[in-house]
């Protein structure tokens, strides 16, 4: 069967914690293509606020991403050059999108891209069922570990589920 729709890219951002002072230590995306990318991000210099309970539930610790993040300024031009001219969708997104414009904003750039609520794709019966088809899903995955390009697969491959159903 051949499908009517492209399923739009998803990102999904981890973080320090959450609150004003929080920052993203995390992103990851799953693309229209199916393809999936991830990155830590080295926290800026005044980026300084961390829960211990944020690390548990991700299992990112600080010192990780200090050692292996790349910087915001390398996060901010990647995303921009995976993502640019595309409207993106995130189920957190009131805190995805505080996130992205910090780290856009700590660098002095612009996104080049449009970061969106993913609920806004959804009919009232989808989203309804979201969470039971979202269970299904993750089943179906396997044991997926609690990163960003994981939860953005989880999350495309729902909203595909559910937009296969429209049909």
């Amino acid at each position: 069967m051949s499908l009517l729709f492209t399923v739009p890219a998803v990102l999904d951002v981890e973080a320090s914690g959450f609150g004003r002072r929080s920052y993203p230590i995390e992103v990851g995306g799953a693309l229209s293509d199916g393809t999936t990318f991830c990155t830590l991000i080295k926290p800026e210099p005044e980026w300084t606020h961390w829960d211990p309970q944020a690390e548990q539930l991700h299992r990112i610790s600080r010192d990780l991403t200090l050692r292996v993040g790349r910087s915001a300024l390398e996060v901010a031009q990647l995303l921009n050059t995976q993502l640019r001219g595309q409207t993106v969708y995130s189920d957190g997104w009131a805190n995805d999108y505080t996130w992205i414009n910090g780290l856009f904003d700590a660098v002095d750039l612009s996104p080049y891209f449009k970061l969106d609520n993913l609920r806004s794709l959804l009919r009232e019966d989808e989203a309804d069922r979201w969470h039971d088809v979202k269970q299904q899903v993750s089943e179906e995955l396997g044991e997926q570990r609690h990163r960003a390009s994981s939860d953005a697969l989880l999350l495309q491959r729902t909203l595909q589920r559910l937009m296969e159903q429209r049909i």
